[in-house]
């Protein structure tokens, strides 16, 4: 199955940048961590990107001395730093049990990174849990709407994927991203209409966007209208070399050419 990819392939690229602006949080937010306190968190994040091992052993020291949530988090960011993806989500979702009582939305953030991790470590019925328990914590967060949407798509169950997706489009009319997983939803329940109808929003949304262009191609070329997708294909490739949405255009253009 191959759903639209500019979330979850560039997860690898910003993983790592989304949990430290939302970790920020977790000791921002905490009124018993003073300044101090904070600047040792954010050395630690620091740390924890930039040399992933070392931020590792600098986060477990920091919580042996005390460093509570936010050193445990620390040692998350800096597993999936080092490709340690299982053993991340895991703390993760420990740490979003851990708060779960009296931080709801920012143990249902951790629940969010959980579910990226274990997407990265090709675990998708965890991932979906994952999400699913986010959800229970904040019912109407988009983000996890869409991590859910997308994990249930990845299992081949369209019709939760868009029953998600359409609530998170309620939630956020103006995400584009919503909309172009929702069109590649329905273009896998072969359902082109609605397809080219979310995808044509997209566009109105954001007009370069990449994913958006990629996936109208695809729809182009199922309804026969192979020079159109040509074109939006030949668009991706120029205004987004380098990228996975580029490589999936090129591929599709070789296909064209080959098979027309």
């Amino acid at each position: 199955m191959a759903m639209p990819m500019m979330r979850r392939d560039s997860i690898l690229r910003v993983l790592t940048l989304t949990l430290i602006l939302i970790a920020a949080g977790i000791d921002a937010r905490a009124d018993q961590f003073d300044s101090v306190r904070q600047q040792e968190y954010e050395d630690c994040m620091t740390l924890a990107r930039r040399v992933p091992a070392d931020g590792y052993e600098s986060a477990l020291a920091w919580q042996g001395q005390g460093g509570g949530d936010p050193a445990r988090h620390c040692a998350a960011v800096a597993l999936i730093g080092m490709g340690k993806f299982k053993e991340a989500a895991e703390r993760l979702e420990s740490l979003g049990g851990a708060m779960a009582q009296r931080q709801p939305a920012l143990a249902a953030g951790a629940f969010a990174q959980a579910g990226q991790a274990w997407t990265m470590a090709g675990e998708t019925r965890r991932a979906l849990d994952a999400a699913g328990a986010g959800l229970k914590l904040t019912p109407d967060d988009a983000d996890l709407l869409l991590d859910r949407a997308i994990a249930f798509a990845t299992l081949g169950d369209f019709a939760a994927a868009i029953a998600d997706l359409d609530k998170a489009h309620t939630l956020a009319p103006e995400r584009a991203d919503v909309l172009v997983y929702r069109a590649s939803a329905w273009r896998f329940r072969k359902d082109l209409t609605k397809a080219r109808a979310d995808i044509d929003a997209a566009l109105a949304l954001e007009a370069d966007n990449a994913e958006a262009l990629l996936e109208r191609g695809n729809i182009r070329r199922l309804t026969s209208d192979m020079a159109g997708a040509r074109q939006d294909w030949l668009q991706v490739v120029e205004i987004a070399g380098g990228t996975p949405a580029a490589d999936a255009a090129k591929a599709n253009l070789e296909k064209l050419d080959v098979n027309p």
